[in-house]
């Protein structure tokens, strides 16, 4: 479990180097700002660094991305490779030998047509 914090970890600093030194100035040139940690706007006197949280949020997004096509999808495909189909239930009705007729596995006597059946003994369980 350490070690995939540790891991977790430097793969988090490297995405957001990602983001911050190539993705985010790929962006910016497009858009004609030089940076967006410079997009800010003021409200009543107090500057709102929206860049930065820009930044942060194309950052958590490539982490969340990378976590879930190489960690979460491979996982659930084992999980699922690896959990056994559930048994099938025992029958509760059988055909009647003389009609075809679907009655309870437990009856003497066809519904139906009024045929005598054999009980089969039912295993305990």
């Amino acid at each position: 479990m350490a070690v995939g914090v540790v891991i977790g970890a430097a793969f988090a600093t490297v995405v957001t180097a990602f983001t911050k030194d190539l993705l985010t100035p790929l962006i910016a040139a497009l858009v004609g700002k030089p940076d967006f940690s410079s997009i800010t706007f003021t409200l009543n006197g107090t500057a709102f660094a929206v860049g930065d949280f820009i930044n942060a949020l194309v950052a958590f997004l490539l982490v969340a991305v990378a976590v879930y096509f190489f960690v979460v999808t491979p996982v659930n495909a084992l999980v699922s490779r690896m959990r056994k189909a559930p048994a099938p239930a025992d029958p509760t009705t059988k055909k009647c030998p003389e009609c075809l007729s679907e009655i309870p596995i437990d009856a003497r006597r066809c519904a139906h047509c009024g045929q005598p059946l054999a009980v089969a003994a039912r295993q305990a369980s």
